[in-house]
């Protein structure tokens, strides 16, 4: 179920409510993006180009709106990792998943704070279901040679994580898809380099000019 789905569950039936569920819903997911998970009901009512009233109308609560689209997130990476691990060539399909991750997770600093356990909804079962994913998909590019056997899915997934930059370091801005060019370097050195070649899409990684 989507989020604008669950809280339309909560009785939202006209069509001019659903639409202003479904602005509320993009007008929040994009505070969760730009604002991590402090956003409030006034800035998103703000966004979405209506009153306090209409937010307390037709949602239960932030709390439950930003699990909501969170979990939607969540279930977007699960059924990455599970199409990913159906791929006939585990190394491609391991690197295919781990951009579209690390994209995600780069894209909202609500996101990235949520699956780093800091604060916010409860969202124990999606991240459990996330995780078991992410673990089957490791073992089968390890079982397949493709991945180093000296890691284990514990090391990706943190290994995954630092890619997402800072917005800062040392007096330095991170570049546009600084995390890209973080990735690259974190595949390379993921990969079995007897068996699984450099993926030029990732680890030819260069100075710019």
């Amino acid at each position: 179920m989507s989020a604008v789905e669950e809280l339309l569950a909560t009785g939202a039936a006209r069509a001019d409510a659903r639409r202003n569920v479904a602005r509320l819903v993009a007008a929040a997911r994009e505070a969760l993006d730009e604002q991590g998970l402090g956003v409030t009901t006034r800035e998103i009512a703000h966004r979405a180009g209506v009153g306090l009233g209409t937010v307390h109308r037709r949602v239960p609560s932030v709390r439950k709106l930003v699990a909501a689209i969170l979990a939607d997130t969540i279930d977007t990476m699960i059924e990455l990792a599970r199409q990913a691990a159906a791929e006939p060539d585990p190394w491609p399909a391991f690197t295919g998943f781990a951009e579209s991750y690390v994209q995600l997770r780069a894209a909202s600093c609500g996101l990235h704070a949520a699956l780093a356990g800091a604060g916010g909804p409860d969202l124990t079962e999606p991240v459990e279901r996330l995780r078991a994913a992410v673990t089957l998909l490791v073992r089968r590019a390890q079982d397949a040679g493709a991945i180093r056997t000296d890691l284990d899915a514990h090391d990706v997934v943190f290994l995954l994580a630092t890619a997402i930059p800072a917005e800062r370091t040392l007096g330095l801005l991170a570049r546009p898809e600084q995390w890209r060019r973080n990735l690259g370097v974190l595949l390379d050195g993921l990969r079995n380099p007897a068996v699984t070649p450099a993926s030029a899409q990732f680890t030819s990684v260069k100075p710019p000019a």
